[in-house]
Formats: structure tokens, sequence, C-alpha cells
């Protein structure tokens, strides 16, 4: 591998580690909070992905007769994160319980979905 090559290579993987400092797996714990006895710890799902890449050249060989394009080079690096809450522990009286996070959205979204699959099963049935 070229000079250059591993130069890019560096390059491109210095975003996804400041990334790794930035998404760790004790982050998906919020802070306790007390509150007349009762313990509560928040806790989140938190999911991320990248991508890079880099190319030297492009179509065609140096001295080909046909028309090809200009040789060049590129790069680039994508990333993203999602963090939302899925719950929390509960801590009363020495016992711990989970408490999920109800998304109404997703609620939502699949009573709607259920409701066209019935509507589509009853206009099917209907002839």
């Amino acid at each position: 591998m070229g000079q250059g090559k591993k130069a890019s290579a560096r390059a491109s993987r210095r975003p996804f580690a400041a990334i790794r400092r930035v998404l760790r797996a004790r982050d998906v714990f919020g802070e306790p909070v007390e509150r007349g006895g009762v313990t509560v710890i928040p806790v989140a799902s938190v999911i991320g992905g990248g991508g890079a890449g880099a190319s030297e050249g492009g179509f065609g060989q140096p001295g080909d007769d046909r028309e090809a394009p200009a040789r060049g080079s590129g790069g680039g690096l994508g990333y993203g994160f999602l963090a939302r809450p899925v719950g929390a522990f509960e801590i009363r009286g020495g016992k711990v319980r989970w408490r999920p996070v109800v998304d109404v959205t997703q609620l939502g979204l699949g009573a709607m979905l259920a409701g066209l699959l019935v509507a589509r099963w009853l206009l099917r049935n209907r002839r």
C-alpha cells in the first residue's frame, strides 16, 4: 500500500475514533434520580453506524483511445446515531422493577397498519 493510501486510511478512521469516544455503553444509563425513597435510573437505546471510502483514479487507462472520464480521486464518509428512551429501573424498598416506555407513535402506526390489513381483507372477501 502506498504512502498516500495509508495516510488516507488513517484520515478516514479519525472521525470514527471520535465517535467511539462519544458513544459508550455506559451512556445508555442516565443519572439516578431519587425522590421520596424511590430511585429511578433512566435507560436509552443508542445505535450508531457509519462508513467511509476513498478511490484513486477513474475509468479507463492513460493512453486509451476511447473517451473516458478524467482520472482523479475522491473520498467521503458518513455516520449517524439514534438515541431514544426505552424505560427506567425503579428501585423502591430494596426491590428493582423495570418500567418500559410506551411509544405511542409505534402503537399508532401498528394500529393503522392493522386497520389497513383488515380493510383490505374485508374488501377482498366482499365479492
